[in-house]
């Protein structure tokens, strides 16, 4: 088996998302605690394997439509650097070793719920919801939100609904730029077609429309969020958090207006954790929270 194209398959660079399962440690102030760093960890590693699994069969699923693709023609199995039965062979490796992992957390039944609700989910996006209008940008948020609760799961923190809100709106936001950014890639209306999706050429405009006010819904959630009872437990001077509204305005503008001129590639929250001027933002956003709680 060609290794370096099977590891290239699995999407390495897309386990930065998987970072996700970080936010419930960081925004409970757990951050030096080595305990649930390590069951933080534990949770990446287990969900970077799960979604590798993922990506294998989603390949094989779409190779045909991949070799039609500008870009997805380039990924391993499409290209054939790789044959269908080695990513076959390689998925169930994945999925024990993934499963495994539960053992190592304190609440083990808790996080093997999120780990198996993610893969019910993935497998249903994989063969059912990614062929339905918005449902599958549901879908997609709702993959994304579960690695949330998973690092909720694995470290043994509480669930906020505050940030179950937040975190649902952000991703229908960067979900449906993901779509729009691949109409504008395939403007051809039978290609995609083709391609089993449910948008039409026509549908872009719209995809935009309810892509902004998704994302500007997110900044509503955390100004909504600044005047809770929840809040004022976790900060000494919440008030400083409202300056975290306007970065949030900002960002999401910011990726929308990047999508509409073509410059968004086709996964923009791995764009936002490569790009500089989103991790500007997102540096400034943890000095805020930082300093919303030392300062006396």
């Amino acid at each position: 088996m060609p290794i370096p194209a099977m590891i290239r398959a699995m999407r390495p660079h897309h386990w930065l998302k998987n970072g996700l399962v970080f936010v419930p440690i960081l925004l409970n102030h757990d951050v030096f605690d080595l305990a649930a760093l390590g069951h933080g960890v534990v949770a990446f590693v287990a969900f970077s394997l799960l979604a590798s699994a993922i990506y294998l069969l989603n390949d094989i699923v779409d190779v045909e439509a991949d070799r039609r693709h500008p870009t997805k023609c380039k990924r391993p199995l499409a290209a054939g650097e790789i044959t269908q039965a080695q990513a076959y062979a390689a998925v169930p490796l994945l999925l024990i070793v993934a499963f495994a992992l539960t053992a190592l957390v304190p609440q083990p039944r808790l996080f093997l719920t999120a780990l198996s609700a993610y893969l019910v989910l993935a497998l249903l996006y994989l063969f059912f919801l990614k062929r339905k209008l918005l449902v599958d940008v549901l879908g997609l948020a709702a993959l994304h939100t579960l690695r949330i609760l998973a690092g909720n799961a694995a470290a043994a923190i509480p669930i906020s609904s505050w940030l179950l809100a937040f975190s649902m709106f952000l991703f229908l936001s960067l979900a449906l730029v993901k779509r729009y950014a691949e109409l504008r890639i395939t403007q051809d209306q039978s290609g995609l077609k083709k391609a089993g999706r449910g948008y039409h050429a026509e549908d872009i405009e719209a995809l935009s429309q309810l892509g902004m006010a998704s994302g500007c819904t997110c900044a509503l959630i955390m100004a909504l969020y600044v005047d809770s009872a929840a809040v004022k437990e976790l900060y000494r001077h919440p008030e400083i958090i409202w300056l975290i509204c306007p970065i949030i305005l900002y960002q999401m503008a910011r990726v929308w207006f990047l999508a509409r001129r073509g410059q968004m590639p086709d996964d923009p929250l791995v764009f936002m954790i490569r790009d500089w001027r989103s991790q500007l933002m997102g540096a400034t956003v943890v000095l805020i929270m930082v300093a919303a709680t030392v300062i006396p």
